[in-house]
């Protein structure tokens, strides 16, 4: 493959990681200039996977872009910008390619519809889903300690868990449930409120917990901040700030995600950066 051909393929994977990246930090200008393309091709691989789950519900395509993945290392067999970016990042860092298939699994539950019954298989599904870009991420800064791979696994899964309620009012209108059914029923959530985006008492203090149990996640997580150095620790102090400020969005709004989605906005991100850059 010529170096040109190379280098169109990480710009396609740029151009898709900045059109879609919203609330959380990837790839900004404070990770290194020799990892963002990387990380750019993970994202962009990601988000492929993700359009043919939830926009397409196509499991054929899905299965088509596993074995697209399961051609590493011959590029050759691909014609596609995204896995000639990808295959070169797997190479460079030797990147588990267990970990990029667990990212499509997780895509699979997707298509098949995502109801979680207990919290404990939202956390399954977070395993497959939020786990491998936080261990791909450490992999990429040359961190492969097993040990820090727990406390990645805590912040990823409330990034995702924030994501989850952060989108309540978008999620259910087009079937999709992530809030488990166990919670709904111990706080007597109407199902039918649920339906018409009709925020009750119910409903406030279920999210109240579901706020609650995130927030626990992030300071799960944060001794690995101090566990790493340089620029990751400043990317992951913005993200994990991103995260909880989110949260707090939500409780400022009285858990009432159903009339309106919380967002993080220009001001927002710039007191994160700040607050994040002076300590």
């Amino acid at each position: 493959m010529s170096n040109s051909a190379l280098q169109s393929a990480y710009t396609y994977c740029r151009r898709i990681t900045f059109n879609h990246a919203e609330n959380f930090p990837v790839a900004s200008i404070i990770v290194p200039a020799r990892l963002r393309n990387p990380i750019c091709a993970i994202y962009a691989f990601a988000r492929h996977a993700d359009d043919l789950a939830d926009v397409h519900r196509d499991a054929e395509a899905l299965e088509r872009w596993r074995r697209s993945l399961h051609a590493y290392p011959d590029a050759r067999r691909t014609e596609s910008p995204i896995f000639l970016a990808l295959f070169d990042t797997i190479r460079r860092f030797r990147l588990p390619l267990s970990l990029l298939d667990d990212l499509l699994t997780a895509f699979f539950m997707d298509v098949r519809g995502t109801e979680f019954r207990t919290l404990q298989e939202a956390l399954h599904y977070c395993r497959y889903s939020a786990h491998p870009i936080g261990r791909l991420i450490l992999l990429l800064f040359g961190y492969r300690d097993p040990a820090l791979f727990s406390y990645s696994d805590a912040i990823c899964t409330a990034l995702q868990f924030t994501n989850f309620w952060q989108d309540v009012r978008i999620d259910i209108p087009a079937g999709r449930m992530y809030i488990p059914h166990s919670l709904r029923k111990a706080y007597g959530v109407d199902e039918r409120d649920l339906r018409s985006l009709t925020c009750t008492p119910a409903f406030r203090s279920m999210m109240s917990e579901l706020v609650h149990i995130t927030t626990d996640m992030f300071r799960k997580g944060r001794p690995l901040l101090a566990r790493v150095r340089g620029r990751l620790r400043k990317e992951l102090q913005l993200t994990v700030a991103g995260g909880v400020t989110l949260l707090k969005k939500i409780e400022k709004q009285n858990f009432d995600v159903l009339s309106r989605r919380p967002r993080l906005n220009r001001r927002d991100w710039i007191r994160i950066f700040l607050q994040t850059w002076t300590h």
